[in-house]
Formats: structure tokens, sequence, C-alpha cells
């Protein structure tokens, strides 16, 4: 597969031409990156309106994912995220069906979904879902969807303008996006999923995409699974909702994003499509072989391992006495930086650029580890249920109001002004104009958050 922006930076670096140009390194190595480091000059193509290198090279993604239509982001999904709302939020408009504004999502939304939304002026409705002290685990099943929406026809309530879900989440849990799909197929709804986790769906024996599985829109981050510098992202539109959201992405894109893309992100995602296109499905299938080898070494040691999407590992450490924090500070001093620990659970995120070396390393810990070998009675945790908590304000009208920062301890019923996250994993505790509960204030705990932003009094 080609790659013509690399090849081009490749070309221009090697001209011997002079930079009176962005940026100031002038192609002078300070880090080793600079001299492919290049702004839009003559021949480079402009990532808000492409129609040269830049269209060529997010063409060739688009048929790598099998989509409508694929754009690049070179700030990540937050920028994807805002894109996908807005591009919603004008097809919603130009319906003109839709009475309140608002989506229908599972809680376990990540930060910038909210931001988007204050952005936008648009208002959140959470499913109905029970969930533990932890943040992460929230999924939505197509039968909680339906009955929402069948509810809302009943009352004579306003449809959401789209619901919302995101899957793969941060502890690996993946929702039946087939299924939720076909419940808004039903309902004439777009389905809007923040797959940022989940990149490689699109490359398994089976391809398990949301696009593939019915998905309108979505978006990837091509830096947390494909080899893809930080940043680099992919904003998916589906056949069917192609000529209805394209224009209104590219717009908002450029609205969101900045004028200065990174080259050397744009490079990285254009090096990618040659990268998936030569080989990359048996690496993952070897890749995901060797994860499940592992899961099942660190299980039969004791070690509580849980079900995942295929490229995590997950352990829940407080089955054995001890939390995902303190296990995170036994693993580096076997040279294993994990992605995520919290109160109950360690996450690691593995490709197919992790080395034999690497699993031998989680082997020899799992050979030594206090959760087999000074096991404790198992962690006791709070009994937290963040369920239906009270929206005082509009997100919109919250986020900009005058506002103060207190002490965490001292927040039960104050309204947030801004969403209090733990980062990672980035998921609110509190959405912006709700009410702090108690239930949130012992998650400010959990989660170390000291300070939080609410609405003066």
């Amino acid at each position: 597969m080609e790659t013509p922006i690399y090849n081009f930076v490749t070309h221009y670096k090697s001209s011997g031409i002079s930079r009176f140009h962005m940026p100031g390194h002038k192609g002078q190595n300070f880090l080793g990156c600079e001299e492919r480091d290049i702004t839009e000059i003559d021949g480079a193509d402009v990532l808000s309106m492409a129609d040269g290198i830049i269209a060529e090279s997010q063409l060739n993604a688009s048929r790598l994912f099998c989509t409508g239509r694929t754009l690049y982001s070179t700030e990540g999904s937050s920028l994807c995220i805002k894109a996908m709302l807005m591009a919603v939020l004008l097809d919603a408009r130009k319906q003109g069906r839709f009475k309140r504004e608002y989506i229908l999502a599972a809680r376990n939304i990540h930060r910038s979904m909210v931001d988007a939304c204050a952005l936008l002026g648009i208002e959140i409705q959470f499913i109905t879902s029970h969930r533990t002290c932890n943040i992460c685990q929230c999924t939505a099943t197509p039968h909680d969807i339906e009955v929402f929406l069948e509810n809302s026809q009943k009352e004579g309530s306003s449809l959401p303008i789209a619901v919302y879900i995101t899957s793969p989440g941060y502890l690996g849990g993946i929702s039946d996006i087939e299924g939720i799909s076909a419940i808004c197929e039903k309902y004439l709804l777009p389905l809007a999923v923040d797959n940022a986790h989940g990149a490689y769906l699109a490359f398994l024996n089976e391809n398990r995409h949301p696009i593939k599985l019915g998905a309108a829109i979505c978006c990837d981050s091509a830096h947390k699974t494909l080899p893809v510098l930080t940043g680099g992202a992919y904003l998916h539109i589906s056949e069917n909702y192609k000529e209805r959201y394209k224009e209104t992405s590219r717009r908002a894109l450029a609205l969101f994003g900045s004028t200065s893309p990174s080259y050397l992100i744009l490079q990285s995602l254009d090096l990618c499509n040659k990268y998936l296109a030569e080989g990359y499905k048996k690496k993952l299938a070897g890749c995901i072989s060797i994860i499940n080898e592992t899961k099942d070494f660190l299980k039969n040691s004791g070690i509580c391992v849980i079900e995942t999407e295929p490229l995590k590992i997950v352990i829940n450490t407080a089955c054995s006495g001890y939390t995902g924090t303190n296990i995170s500070s036994e693993m580096r001093k076997y040279g294993i930086e994990c992605e995520y620990a919290d109160i109950e659970y360690i996450v690691l995120m593995v490709t197919p650029e992790n080395t034999q070396e690497d699993f031998q390393k989680i082997k020899k810990w799992a050979s030594c580890t206090s959760l087999v070998y000074n096991k404790k009675e198992k962690l006791a945790l709070p009994d937290i249920c963040l369920k239906n908590p009270q929206q005082k304000m509009l997100i919109r009208d919250a986020v900009f109001a005058p506002s103060e920062v207190i002490d965490a301890k001292d927040s039960l019923g104050r309204i947030c002004a801004a969403e209090t996250v733990s980062c990672p994993p980035a998921v609110p505790i509190a959405i912006c104009g709700e009410i702090i509960n108690q239930d949130m204030v012992r998650l400010f705990e959990i989660y170390n958050i000291k300070k939080v932003c609410v609405i003066s009094e």
C-alpha cells in the first residue's frame, strides 16, 4: 500500500531546500525527529480541507477499515468525539423531529464527551444501570436501550438524537454493539461509538469493528492499540451515514482542532496503513494467542484474571486482598509498567509490538507475586452505585457559570461545575450540573481526587 504523506516528507527532507517556513527548528535535530516535522507547505495538503496526499492516505485507511469515510485526527479521539457529536446534532436539527437535544449514553463516558456536550449545548440522559465502586464498569445492553426508547415513545417524550456507547471500556468490557445498533435502526436513530481502545477490532479473524457491526459513526484512538504516535486517531463514518455526516464531520474537526496539525503524527497514521495492509491480521492473531496463553498461566498460578477484550490483561487484585496500586508498585520491581491501576484492578494493554521478553517478565512476576504467595482476605470494597444522580443544571450552564474550587470532602450537596476525573481513565465521577452526593464524595476519596470545582454559592 502506498504511503503518500510519508513519501512526500521523505523527498522533501532530502531535497536540500532551505526552510523559510514553520516550524522554528528548521529541520535541525534537537530530539532527532525534526527533519521530518513540517507544516502545510506546497504539496503537503491541508488536513482540514484535504484533497491531496492526506486525502489519498485517508482513503487508504477507509478501505482498510471498510468504512464509508475515514478522517484523521492528530489530537486524539478527544477531537473526534467533539466532531461526532456535532455531526449528529446538525443532522438531527436538519430532520426537525426531536423535541429535546439529548444523547442516551452509558455512564462510562470519557470526559471529552462531556466537554463536547458543554460546547454544543447537548444534554445527556444516562441509561439506568447498577454499578460497583469502579467508575469504569458500566455496560448497557440492547434491552436497556430498547426499554428506554419504548417508554419514551409511550410517554410522548422526545427520543434522543443518538445513542452513545463507550466500548471497549477501560477494563476491557465490550458492549453488544450489533444488538444495540439493531435497536437504534428500529427507532431510526444513529449509534455513535467511542471505540478509542478498539481500532484493532477491524482486523480480527472476524471483523468486530463498530462500523462493521452497524454503528453510524465512531472514533478510534490509533495510538492506543496500533503502532501510531500519541495523538493519532480516526473518525469513521459508515456507508449508510456518509452523505449525512461527511461534510459536518470535516467542518467539526476543523472547528475544534488546531490549524497546525502534527505532520509527524500524520506520517505515523500514513505508515500505519501500510503496516495494517501487510500481514497485520496474522501478527494480531499470533499476539492474541500469546496473550491467551499468558492469561492461562496467570490463572493457573492462582491470579484472578477477568474476561476482557482480546488485547487486555485485567487482574482483579482485590480478590487476593490488594489494591491495584499496591500491585502496580510490585510489578515495577520486575520491570513492568501497567496502563492503569485502581482500588480493585490492574490493566495491562498489549499489542503485537510487545516482545517475548515482556511476556517473560509477566510470568516471572506471577511466580513471586503477593497475590499468590502472601494472599490476604478479599479486599472489602464500598457498596457504591451512581444510580440516577440529580441533574440540577444543564451541562453547558454549569460549565460556564461562576465557580470555585473546594476540598472534595466538603463538596456534598454542591453542584459540579467541571468534570471530576482520575486520569487515566478520565471517566467523570460527577457530571457538570449534577448535585454531588455521598457516593460521589466516597469515590473522590477512592480515586484520590482532593479538589473539585463547584458552582459558586
